[in-house]
Parts: C-alpha cells; structure tokens; sequence
C-alpha cells in the first residue's frame, strides 16, 4: 500500500513538472519620451510574487504555465495597465505597450529621468536612441571610477585627452576648437587664456550628467569644431547629507623642499582667500602717467618650507517639500568643496635663437606651485503637472601661488652661465553664474511645448604684482644684482568680464500619429553679450644715481629693497603705455528652426538650420596715441548661415548607421585676439593679435555603432573638417634675432582626415569566471594638412604644407574596471585606466626651423572605490603610476644647420600620486 502511494505521488509530480508552459513577452514604450522604450518598467503577474523589470530596449519575457491571468504594468510616476491574458502550452503572447503619466503629476518622471541619466547603462541607452551623434557620461560613472573633477571625466569619452593645465583635446584638436554650455546655457571662460572654463575647476559634486556633442546641431552654437560640452548641474531626487575629506601625496611635490611667496603663508591663502596685499598702490592712479610710488604692500620674500599633503573636504545637501496641490514639489541642493595641493616642476627650459642653429636662452627651471580651488552650488527646483523651473548659482574661485627659478643663460650669453631669474606670481580667477531655466506643456499632451533660460556671469581673472628679479648666482644661497637693467618689474594684469548675458528661448511641436507624436519642428533663439575690460600695467625698480652691484640672500631681499628705498638709492616708476587697456564687447545672436523626422521604424533623421550673427569690438589705443586721447576701434561682424543634417538609420535591433554634415565656424581664444604683450624676465614673450578673424569649418560624420548588451557597445566613425582660416599658433620671427615671441595667425586652410573606434566590453561573455571585469577603448587616429597663407603679414614659416598647429594624429584612451561585491552591504570598484597621444605642433616653425612638437605623454592611473552601507564611499587612487617625462622638442627637419647636442626645449616630471577620500552620505 506505500508502495503504491509513492508511486502515484512520483506520478503526480512528473505530471505536474511536464506540465508545458507558453511565454508573455513584448516591449513597454515611454509616451513622455516620444515613445523610447522605457527601460527598468515594472511587469507583475496580479496576485503572484512572479514578475520582471524591462531591460535597457524595453523588451519583457515571462514563461507562465498554461490558465488565466493579469498581467501588471508599472513605473514609478506613470499610470498603471492591466491585461488579462490567456497562456497556451508552447505559445508565445505578445502584449507591447505605450505607458504614460496619465492623469498622475509628471515631477516624478522628471525625477526617474535626471536620475537614469546618472547611470552609465541609462546614458548607453540614450546614445541608442538620440539621432545626433553625441557621448555622455554620468555622475554614476565618475563615481565609480573614483574621479574627481569634470576634466578627468571627460576625458574616459572617446577621443578626448588631457595633459597637464592645457585643457582638452577633442579629436586631436586643442582648446580653441571647443564650446562649453552649462544646462544649455553659454558661459564665458576665467581665464584668457583657455576658451572654455577649464573643467579641473569642477568638482564632480556640482555634476549630474554632461553630454559632448561632435556634431552639429542647429540649437547650440555655431562656435563649434572639436566639440560643445553641456555640462548639466546635479539636481537632488532625495533628501540626504554627504561629507567627504581627502588627502593626497605625490611623489617629488609633497613633503619636499617648498618656495612660497610671504605673502601666501597665512591661513586666509591656504583658504584661497589671499591676494588683498597684491593690489597696485593707489599713488599710480586710475590712468598710468609715469608716477613713483613705493607704497607697495606685497614683499619680495619667499619662505622655505616643507610641502604638507595635500587635502580636499566638501559638504552637499538636498532636500525636498510637498507644495500646493497636485504633488507639486520643491526640491532644493547646496554643494561645497574645497581643495588645495602643491606642486613642484624640475626641468630644462630652452629656446632657439632665431635662424642661428643655437640657444637663444639655455636655462633649468624649477617651479613651486600651490594651488586652491573652492566651489559652492545652490539650486532650487519646482516640479509639476506641466511647469518644471529651475535655478542654480555656481561660484568658482581658483587661486595659484608661484615661485620660479631659471638658471642659465639667455640671449645667447654663454659666458654668463650662471643668470638667475626669479619669478614671483599670484594668480586667481573667479567665476559667479546665475542660472533660470525650465520647461512648460502648453498641451496636457506635450504637442505644444516651450523651454527657456536666462544667464548671468561674472568673471575675474587678476594676476597682481607680478614679481621679477634678476642677477647672477654666486652660490645656492646669494645672488650678486643691481638696480636697472630690467633687474626689478612688477607687472599688473587684470580682466573683468563686468557681465556675460546669455539666454534661450524654443518652441516645440510635436506631431505625427496621435498615438505616439514621433515627429517634432522647433523654433528657437539663443545667443549672448559680454563686455570685458583688460589692463595691462607695469613698473621697474631705477636707480638714483650709479647702480652698485650687491649681493644678497635671493629668498631674503626685501630688507635690503626697503632700506635703499628708504635711503633714497632706489624707486618704482610706473612706465606703462597708451596701450595698457583694452575694450572687448562680443556678441552672438542665433535664430534656428530644427526638424526631426521619423520616415518609418528604422530611419529617421533631423534637419535644420542656423542663422547667427556675430560681433567682435574692441576699443585700444596704440603706443604712439596720447594715453587720453580717444579710442580707436576694431569691428569683426559677420552673419553665418549654418546648415546641419543628422540621419539614423536603425540597421537592426541593436545597431545603427548614422551620418552627419555641418557648417560651423571657430573664434579664437580671448588672449589670442588681444594686443597684449606679455613679457617675461628671461626675453620670452606672448602676444595676441586682434587681426584674428573667425575660422570657418565644413564637418561630416559618418557611424556604425552596435550594442549587443544594455552596458556594452561597439563603434566606429569617420569623420572630415574642411578649415577655412584656420587659427595657429606659431613663432614671430624677431627683428632683433633675440628673444622669443609667441603669437597667432590665420593661416589659409586645413583639411582633417579621421577614424574613431571605440569597444565597451563584458568580459564574462569570452569567460563566466570573468564576471564583473569590463574593458573599455577607444582611439582616434587622424591625418591633417594644413596650407600656409604666403601673404599674411609676418610669414616667416619654415614649411609651406605641414599638419595642423595643435592637432595629435592619434590618442587611446582605455580602461579595465572589475566590480564585485563581499556582500548585500559593500560594494567594489577597481579601474586601471590608460591614455596616450602622438606628436602635435604647439607652434609653427619659422625661419628655417622645425616645429615644436609636444612629445607623447603616456598616463596610467588605478583607482579602487568602495561603498558600504550606501553611506561610506572610500576610495584610493594612484595617479600618473609610470611618471613619464613631459617633453617639448623641437622636430629634426631643420632646413638650418644646428649646433646644440639637444633638441629638448621644455621638460619635467608630475610625480606618482597617492590619494584616499572618504564620504558619508546620511
């Protein structure tokens, strides 16, 4: 009898484990995203704990036994759907659809948006979808790779490297080729010399997402070669607190022997709070006339002390409140970060005197550098059925404290080996924005739609008192100098941006079926005024009377500076020109329609066009104009007419096929078009020139791009630029043949010739024991010729036809990460990352010289981050592991025969960089 019933019991079970089964499948769209699929939706048998989320395509698949059912669709701020379904043994039932907010308030759907958009996979999936070409990268992302700022972020996209304080390079091509936007908005640069804020400056903190357009849209602005930048600010989904310190050590910088002014050894400048002392004396006036003055608050003495570590804290905050009716809500955000680090550069500093086949000057430097950046974020944002607003205000403040000493020989002075020059330099910059921004439904049904956005920045940059004193060197301690002879300058430079308004305004209508409104045409405006004031002044320590050559203590010269000013053997006149300032009113004004277009399901493609009107005044005086006369003025207006057509064609499931062509133009660099003469101690200077006009480009694109898995992807683009008047870098040939001047011209043309390959990988398909490890690459290789203008004035260049000033003809940038878990609570990421790029000209050769060329620079960087708890973020991080030397040469196709044994002209290592950092986010 128990026989037969665990015999009818096996029965029973085989019966019931045989029984067949069908399958529920098909794909969920977003109907507030034009019907994108809708990935991480939520698909629930009713009354079951069976159940899956929609992957990054918006596909489902759920095996059910045979019978009856309801099938759940949901996501979070959208309305839900029930289906009954019918399941039959080995059938397969189709159900697709479309969900959307319903009668629910959109904010949360905003919210699910802004925050997927931090997510390496959310941001892949957009890349899919979006039909211009473009690459993002998210808050999610920079945190797990453990970086710090904007710039190192960036640069993990496809064909962007960085070196040093030199900004990026977007497709080999150097800063002047790039636009920045912040939340769609333009801003103006700090610095003169950078086109673009550089994004060091940036704690990823103040970051939610940031996209890099490499194409040409008719909404942004025409200013645009290597690429436009959006970088859109972190705005909070949750209530929490995050507290993070730092410290950091690298090798040959910290700990070490350290130069720093008097002036910088006070608690305010280790806060980035120093300069006041710095200011020009009141005595020299509003206008330069020649006065003396030797009420100078800042002191020509230099401390030595030990580097400490350097640090680095920030503190952010968001929260939320229930306003009003209707779930409106109000979310609100505060960041601020803090660091500051040390840095010492050892190494040759070279130049060639002009068509002589020898050293002009021949010098070591080393330079003491300490550096600060603050940052602070406040945001605010409402968020309701149809009206999302937004406002944010961003300050940024960098200071740079440096002390440099050259010892050698310059204009060709052999037997003087042992001049030195010593340059004491202050530097800050500041950058305050305000931002409004937002979004308004006219239709419940999002057909008729407006977005908009006003800016308002500020920009400093003040380099006072810079400092100069030379002499020989009579042993490491003293130098022997006198009064005169250029031995004493100081040199006051500053530009206020005194305002930079931007703003936008679009109108969107969307049709197409009524079902999905695919289709969309836009209107809109943007554009921006700015008006800024450069002045450029200086003085020199004279004798009164015969200058005696002394000798004394190089860190500990003041005292003897004051008792000679006192005794009356010495003074400080003012000898600055006619020239020392300069007017710049700049103005952009674009109208552009745009037309995106859904042929059928695979091809879609959006096309449109710009009109934008540029301005560029600048009111100067020259050197032989009364220093009160009126100002001369130089106009640069031009309207353009630019056309962009982005098509997409969905070649399969997983893969596209895309192209682009475009009409853009470049302007130059700030500082590029500034008659200004920089001037150093040791002969050297740089000079811009306001004869500058725009470049003009003409881009096309050409992308396959396959995406086998939500987080991986294969790519490869080719591209073309045609640039007419292209801006360059070059070496002004000398009059004199002494002492080096580096300047900017427009040169004829260019053309670029390039390939991107770029591969996201899953290690775990080629081995399932590799689980967690991913590879990342990606390269740019280029070929460029760029055609020399024979009737500028001063053409002195060496080579009729050579390759683009500024532009490498290959980069890798790639990355190994490994994510594993020890458990529920700790979280791991470790990512090696490598980054290299071939030989670029930083300036044209001239006068029977070769080019100089900045030489490869390769970096390995680890990072290990590690997140307990979701409160602990701790993480190491190793920088810069082979510590390469960074080189400039000049190139051995000489048509002039030369006599030194090396081609070196610049050198120094960065050092290894050891860091740790811990956050607690409560």
């Amino acid at each position: 009898m128990k026989l037969k019933f665990v015999l009818f019991t096996l029965l029973m079970c085989s019966i019931g484990l045989a029984q067949s089964k069908g399958t529920v499948s098909g794909t969920i769209l977003d109907k507030e995203s034009n019907n994108q699929p809708l990935p991480f939706a939520n698909v629930v048998i009713k009354g079951t704990s069976i159940g899956v989320n929609t992957d990054m395509d918006g596909k489902y698949s759920i095996n059910l036994n045979e019978g009856n059912y309801i099938i759940q669709f949901s996501f979070v701020g959208y309305e839900n759907i029930e289906v009954p379904i019918t399941i039959k043994s080995n059938e397969t039932v189709v159900i697709n659809k479309t969900l959307g907010s319903g009668n629910y308030t959109l904010k949360d759907v905003v919210v699910r948006a802004k925050v997927n958009r931090e997510k390496a996979t959310a941001l892949l999936l957009e890349q899919k979808n979006a039909v211009a070409i473009k690459q993002s990268i998210g808050a999610q992302e920079l945190s797990a790779k453990g970086i710090s700022d904007v710039e190192e972020g960036l640069t993990k996209i496809t064909g962007i490297s960085k070196v040093d304080s030199k900004g990026l390079f977007i497709r080999g091509l150097e800063d002047r080729y790039n636009n920045l936007l912040i939340n769609n908005l333009a801003v103006p640069s700090n610095s003169p010399f950078k086109k673009i804020i550089p994004l060091d400056q940036l704690p990823t903190d103040v970051v939610g997402y940031m996209d890099v357009f490499k194409t040409f849209n008719p909404d942004i602005y025409g200013d645009f070669s290597g690429a436009t930048i959006d970088v859109t600010t972190s705005q909070p989904t949750e209530s929490q607190t995050k507290i993070s310190f730092g410290t950091g050590f690298t090798t040959n910088n910290n700990l070490s022997d350290f130069l720093l002014s008097n002036d910088a050894t006070n608690t305010k400048s280790f806060f980035g709070f120093g300069g006041q002392e710095r200011a020009i004396p009141k005595e020299y006036g509003t206008i330069p006339s020649a006065r003396i003055s030797n009420e100078f608050d800042s002191t020509w003495d230099v401390t030595k002390k030990q580097s400490p570590l350097n640090t680095s804290f920030g503190l952010s905050h968001s929260d939320k409140f229930e306003i009003g009716k209707n779930n409106q809500k109000l979310y609100y955000n505060f960041s601020t970060n803090f660091e500051n680090k040390y840095q010492i550069r050892e190494g040759v500093d070279r130049t060639f005197s002009q068509g002589q086949g020898i050293y002009d000057n021949n010098l070591n430097r080393k330079q003491f550098k300490f550096q600060t950046q603050s940052s602070a974020l406040f945001g605010l944002q409402y968020k309701s059925d149809r009206l999302n607003l937004f406002t944010n205000s961003l300050f940024l403040k960098t200071t740079e404290n440096i002390i440099q000493d050259q010892v050698g020989y310059t204009r060709t002075a052999v037997q003087n080996p042992n001049e030195f020059i010593r340059l004491n330099q202050y530097e800050e910059t500041q950058f305050f924005t305000n931002q409004a921004f937002g979004n308004y439904k006219i239709t419940a049904d999002d057909k008729h739609s407006i977005n908009a956005g006003i800016s308002y920045t500020r920009t400093n940059y003040n380099q006072p008192d810079r400092k100069f004193v030379t002499g020989r060197l009579v042993n490491a301690n003293q130098i022997e100098t006198q009064y005169g002879s250029n031995n004493l300058i100081r040199q006051f430079f500053n530009i206020d941006n005194n305002f930079h308004l931007s703003g936008k305004f679009e109108y969107n209508l969307k049709f197409g079926k009524k079902e999905d409104l695919k289709n969309k045409l836009s209107f809109g405006y943007n554009g921006f005024a700015e008006y800024l004031i450069s002045k450029f002044r200086f003085a020199f320590g004279k004798p009164n009377g015969a200058s005696i050559p002394y000798n004394v203590a190089a860190n500990n010269i003041d005292a003897e500076i004051q008792k000679d000013i006192a005794a009356n053997r010495v003074y400080f006149q003012e000898e600055s020109s006619s020239e020392y300032k300069t007017k710049v009113f700049q103005r952009a004004d674009g109208v552009y329609t745009n037309l995106l277009i859904h042929l059928n399901e695979k091809l879609e493609f959006n096309t449109g066009i710009r009109l934008e009107n540029t301005i560029r005044e600048f009111k100067y005086r020259t050197i032989s104009d009364p220093i009160s006369s009126p100002y001369r003025k130089k106009n640069l207006d031009k309207l353009y007419v630019l056309p962009s057509l982005n098509i997409k064609y969905q070649a399969t499931e997983k893969s596209n096929i895309r192209f682009a062509a475009s009409k853009t133009y470049t302007k130059p660099v700030l500082f590029e078009s500034l008659d200004i003469n920089l001037i150093n101690a040791d002969g050297t200077t740089e000079i811009g020139n306001s004869n500058l006009i725009n470049s003009e480009n003409y881009n096309a694109d050409l992308k396959f791009e396959l995406f086998p898995t939500k987080n991986e992807m294969f790519a490869a683009t080719l591209f073309a630029k045609y640039i007419d008047n292209p801006i360059e870098r070059t070496i002004q040939a000398s009059a004199t043949g002494s002492g080096q001047t580096i300047t900017y011209f427009n040169n004829d043309s260019a053309t670029l010739f390039g390939a991107e390959f770029e591969v996201l990988l899953q290690l775990s398909r080629i081995n399932e024991n590799l689980k967690g490890l991913s590879f990342g690459f990606n390269t740019s290789l280029m070929l460029t010729e760029a055609v020399v203008n024979k009737n500028r004035v001063g053409y002195f260049d060496t080579y009729e036809k050579r390759d683009l000033q500024g532009a490498s003809n290959w980069l890798i940038n790639s990355d190994l990460k490994y994510e594993f878990s020890n458990n529920d609570k700790w979280k791991n990421t470790a990512s090696l990352v490598y980054s290299v790029y071939g030989d670029r000209i930083f300036a044209v050769g001239v006068a029977g010289y070769d080019h100089i060329y900045e030489k490869p620079f390769n970096k390995l960087d680890f990072v290990w981050s590690s997140v307990i708890d979701k409160k602990w973020n701790l993480k190491f991080s190793v920088d810069n592991i082979l510590n390469p030397v960074y080189r400039r040469e000049l190139g051995t196709k000489n048509k002039i025969a030369i006599d030194e044994a090396s081609l070196l002209l610049q050198s120094f290592q960065r050092g290894v960089g050891f860091s740790t950092s811990v956050s607690y986010t409560f």
